[in-house]
């Protein structure tokens, strides 16, 4: 892979096999807290755990992700880890509490957001927080190349929502995959998938679309399957 000026990145992310990334269309429904209660699918859901903490130690998040499934509730005996988080949240969705959480449980906690008001500014002088903020919008590309050239970020797991990993998708900022695939079909319009975003909608788009190069398969136990490619980021088009 030749040498670029941003963090090489995963996306890691568990799915069904139809490609639902939440067990419905509103925030309270979310795989983490509903496949635990299926028969069928319960019963290998910690292996994707398991992988997880075998991921980057620098790991890109989306704020509404995360509170989903309770980070803005106060926690005990909280564990750093070893684990540097990279929070995306304009809103905010997190809240003092969140915040506070984080700086506990991280190596170094770094909030992105365009929210001048944003909790996280309450906290600024605490030694492992770090802010970086936008005024307008987020410019991902230049987040990036900032991570690696200020914060010597080399690797980074992405573990967002479907509309933020269309955004990298399009402007050619995810390297790799790694998809576990729960063995389980959810269905659903509005429910969110791998990919949303803006759909395509002219053949002049399909410079978008990203072809895949698998790098292994591999079969897990209660027929879970852990898939990974490689994305080929320059697509062409033969006309």
């Amino acid at each position: 892979m030749k040498t670029i000026n941003r963090p090489i990145t995963t996306l890691f992310m568990l799915m069904s096999l139809d490609g639902k990334i939440s067990t419905g269309a509103n925030d309270n429904l979310d795989v983490d807290r509903d496949f635990v209660k299926i028969k069928g699918i319960r019963e290998g859901l910690e292996q994707y755990y398991d992988i997880e903490k075998t991921t980057d130690l620098h790991s890109l998040n989306s704020a509404k992700v995360l509170v989903k499934v309770g980070a803005n509730k106060k926690q005990d005996n909280i564990i750093k880890l070893p684990v540097s988080f990279i929070i995306i949240d304009n809103k905010p969705h997190l809240n003092k509490v969140g915040i506070s959480n984080f700086i506990q449980k991280s190596k170094k906690l770094f909030i992105v957001t365009t929210n001048k008001k944003h909790p996280a500014f309450l906290f600024k002088d605490i030694d492992n927080l770090e802010i970086i903020y936008y005024k307008k919008e987020i410019d991902f590309e230049d987040l990036f190349v900032r991570l690696k050239k200020n914060y010597n970020v080399k690797n980074l797991t992405i573990q967002t929502g479907g509309t933020l990993n269309s955004v990298f998708l399009r402007k050619k900022l995810i390297d790799k995959l790694s998809i576990v695939i729960a063995p389980a079909l959810i269905g659903g319009k509005d429910t969110s998938t791998l990919i949303d975003g803006k759909s395509l909608f002219s053949l002049k788009e399909l410079v978008n679309i990203k072809a895949l190069k698998l790098v292994d398969i591999k079969k897990l136990n209660n027929s879970y399957i852990n898939l990974k490619y490689r994305v080929v980021n320059d697509t062409k088009i033969i006309k």
